[in-house]
């Protein structure tokens, strides 16, 4: 989920629910800089412009970026990242954040955190996409690339992932309760009929890598064409399904149907993925985009 504010302080409730009530700003990440990697402490420190839910970062001069967890439940990727990235990147074909250096918890930051390469690049949009189509092909060869690398040891779809990769029953009483509050009975109706379709089947084969949040926000563009990807904490081996749900939240038509043909995933994996596409339009819709969620519904009943 996007934000666009620089500094984020967790409410009350949700800073009692994580055990956090940090503080994640540019003077925070300056002096962890300056007690950990004094080497860089004269660099300036600016928060990038379009800011995630799960980490807050900030540019590190003009080559790298700095990466803080906003809460402890996101804390556990960090340590993920650090070590696979560098692994996966060797067999991709487009740029992912590269690992420069892991900073330590300490007396006003408790988790470890991280500094990364900074990738060039605009977050992608429909506006920014030269050729949509091309662009879809482009995300799936990247996304298949992913899913060929070498699953040894690799962190199994689990609570450090929210699940992502996991099994979609996971979130069947929050996805029916969502439904259950939608007004319209006619759409709720043909909602929970795209959900049990989904529950009706599990990936049948050994687990793969899954990025887990393939979404615009985690996508960059340079001329019009997809140069990179970022944002790996909810990296995980299990099913891809869940790396599909761009196919509505951004994709139409003809994109849609590249997307699809490059993939050459069967039916029950799609039926998987127009269930995570709906969970996530139901539970986490960015803010003020509920016409947005909407439209995502529209479009998956319509593939459905």
């Amino acid at each position: 989920m996007i934000i666009s504010t620089n500094t984020l302080k967790l409410s009350n409730n949700t800073a009692k629910k994580m055990n956090s009530s940090i503080l994640v700003n540019v003077d925070l990440a300056h002096e962890l800089i300056h007690t950990q990697f004094p080497q860089w402490a004269a660099l300036p420190i600016k928060p990038v412009e379009q800011q995630g839910w799960d980490n807050r970062t900030f540019h590190l001069g003009e080559e790298m970026t700095i990466r803080l967890p906003s809460a402890q439940i996101y804390a556990a990727q960090v340590k993920k990242e650090q070590y696979w990235l560098s692994r996966l990147a060797p067999a991709l074909p487009l740029a992912i954040p590269t690992p420069v250096a892991m900073g330590n918890p300490d007396k006003n930051y408790p988790w470890h955190w991280s500094i990364y390469n900074w990738l060039k690049g605009d977050t992608a949009s429909v506006e920014r996409i030269q050729d949509l189509s091309q662009f879809a092909i482009a995300l799936a060869e990247f996304l298949i690339a992913l899913q060929h690398c070498d699953t040894t040891k690799g962190p199994i779809a689990g609570s450090h992932n929210f699940f992502r990769g996991g099994a979609l029953s996971t979130y069947d009483a929050q996805t029916r309760q969502a439904i259950a509050a939608y007004q319209d009975k006619a759409t709720a109706k043909a909602m929970t009929a795209v959900w049990e379709l989904a529950l009706t089947s599990h990936w049948p084969n050994p687990p793969l890598w899954i990025h887990g949040d393939i979404a615009v926000g985690n996508l960059l563009v340079q001329n019009g064409k997809l140069c990179a990807v970022i944002d790996f904490g909810q990296l995980g081996i299990g099913d891809p399904a869940c790396d599909l749900t761009i196919a509505w939240t951004l994709f139409t038509g003809k994109s849609r149907d590249a997307f699809k043909a490059a993939l050459a995933l069967d039916r029950d994996t799609w039926a998987r993925a127009r269930g995570w596409a709906l969970w996530k339009a139901l539970i986490a819709p960015l803010p003020g985009a509920e016409n947005k969620s909407r439209q995502v519904i529209e479009a998956i009943l319509t593939d459905h």
